[in-house]
């Protein structure tokens, strides 16, 4: 079976994430998605320190699939430099990991 990450980005508020969810879900490069939030996030940016509130995304995608989501994410992502990082899924039930390769191999049918 193939290697499954989870992606991670977010927004400043519920309706870009849902957005955003909805655009990288609905062309087959994660199986699903969930918001999360609001989170409170505290950051460097621009030089200055500060605190605001985010709506966290977290995508179930194959490991191949990451570049297509990166992409996919920075061509509609509202912010000009977001966070979006992957992190392996090194364990998880066979249903659950067959779902998400099913769901998202290429040439998925839309």
């Amino acid at each position: 079976m193939d290697d499954f990450v989870q992606v991670s980005t977010a927004t400043e508020n519920r309706e870009a994430a849902v957005k955003l969810a909805q655009l990288v879900v609905s062309a087959r490069l994660a199986a699903g998605a969930q918001v999360v939030g609001p989170v409170v996030s505290v950051f460097w940016h621009q030089g200055e320190f500060g605190t605001g509130e985010e709506w966290q995304l977290l995508f179930k995608a194959r490991a191949d699939r990451y570049a297509e989501i990166e992409a996919h994410l920075l061509q509609h992502h509202p912010w000009k430099n977001p966070e979006i990082s992957a992190v392996p899924i090194v364990a998880g039930s066979d249903a659950y990991l067959r779902w998400v390769n099913a769901t998202t191999a290429p040439g998925t049918a839309e």
